[in-house]
């Protein structure tokens, strides 16, 4: 099996939900089931924030143009249904379903169209960053997939890669791409940080003036560092778990 973790950064206006999230840097909308065939697409999504942030994010779900994740540039005349399965004062759930054309394109259609069957999606979006993570087979052509996806996108959002492993790598992971390896940006954003002294106490440079520094926008600083921070955080907790075995509750 093969796993890859990329990460798309919308400009402003191109996506409705980029948009409405980047209004609201502590909200998250992540995919708690994700299904497609070659002329549907099925998810589900579980979005988190304040109650203005749910009210906009849920709007921008019910209005934007073919938001699930159709990319095509044009109007391609598919058609969406989206329903709130569950609401409360910080979290929202949101079903959507969409029947595409033969204009439409996708991430899980360009996946399947590459890669083949079997193809597992799992997505978060947080602030202009829309991260997803695919397992397959490890059959297909994982290069056209990203050459056809790079094409869809165009230039309304660039792409990063953040992880390429198979999935049975060994825990301890490596240095060249094993799956405990930090992406290179990531790992250039956490190298960067830590010699300038944002991690210093009281921090030597704010994240804005980190940002200045490695030419590229905050709120792509921010999330780089943040995903580095919670790659490290996991790693730890899993080598300690491993020298001392699963805690057992008292």
């Amino acid at each position: 099996m093969r796993e890859f973790v990329f990460a798309l950064e919308y400009e402003p206006g191109c996506n409705g939900v980029a948009d409405a999230l980047a209004d609201h840097p502590d909200a998250r909308v992540r995919s708690l089931s994700l299904h497609a065939t070659d002329d549907r697409l099925w998810r589900v999504d579980h979005v988190t924030g304040t109650p203005d942030a749910l009210e906009d994010i849920e709007n921008a779900f019910l209005t934007s143009d073919y938001y699930a994740d159709c990319l095509a540039t044009d109007d391609c005349g598919a058609t969406q249904t989206t329903r709130v399965l569950d609401r409360t004062d910080d979290t929202l759930v949101l079903y959507s379903d969409w029947k595409r054309t033969p204009n439409c394109a996708s991430v899980p259609h360009i996946a399947r169209d590459h890669l083949g069957d079997g193809v597992l999606f799992e997505t978060r979006h947080e602030g202009r960053h829309y991260t997803w993570r695919i397992v397959h087979s490890g059959e297909g052509d994982a290069a056209a997939f990203f050459d056809s996806l790079e094409a869809a996108v165009g230039d309304r959002a660039r792409m990063e890669m953040l992880r390429a492993a198979t999935t049975d790598t060994d825990a301890t992971g490596d240095a060249n791409g094993g799956a405990n390896a930090l992406a290179p940006e990531q790992e250039a954003a956490l190298r960067a940080a830590v010699e300038h002294g944002y991690y210093e106490s009281p921090r030597a440079v704010d994240v804005g003036e980190l940002a200045d520094h490695l030419d590229v926008p905050r709120s792509t600083l921010t999330y780089r560092l943040r995903r580095a921070e919670e790659h490290l955080a996991k790693q730890h907790v899993a080598s300690e778990q491993l020298v001392d075995g699963p805690s057992t509750p008292l």
